[in-house]
């Protein structure tokens, strides 16, 4: 398990002859060990990026302090983010063994798929505005 992960509890008990559920007991009562999956996050921020989106976070707060009532219906915000026909791997797929102790593993998204649309996505305090699909071909620009 050490050397191989991803390794299946199936697996191990056809190559030791023993029981699916020896190997289950094994593995969480002796060795103290689950099967998580990575935790998904959809970019992996430098320390700048970190350090810019915890000012704007201070400014909101700030904002929101000296209007609390009236802060969330003055309050716009935007996104853009890439839509992929499909997701490389899955939860599954990412499955590995780890101690109880063990940090949770973070994998980012790094296998683009062939086809993919940007959508911007506007929203406020009463839901979605606009949801825009960039047009293939086109380019994010002034005049766009």
């Amino acid at each position: 398990m050490l050397e191989d992960r991803w390794i299946s509890a199936r697996s191990i008990a056809e190559q030791l002859g023993i029981s699916r559920e020896q190997v289950g007991s094994i593995i969480h009562e002796d060795l103290n060990m689950w099967k998580l999956s990575s935790k998904w996050v959809p970019k992996c921020l430098n320390a700048d990026q970190k350090r810019q989106r915890c000012q704007l976070s201070e400014q909101l707060l700030e904002f929101f302090q000296h209007n609390p009532n009236g802060f969330p219906s003055q309050l716009m915000t935007m996104d853009e983010t890439w839509l992929y026909h499909y997701d490389p791997e899955t939860k599954q797929q990412s499955m590995e063994w780890q101690h109880s102790g063990s940090p949770h593993h973070k994998k980012f998204r790094v296998q683009k798929s062939a086809r993919k649309i940007l959508a911007s996505i506007f929203w406020a305090q009463d839901g979605i505005l606009l949801i825009n699909y960039l047009p293939r071909g086109q380019t994010i620009n002034t005049e766009y």
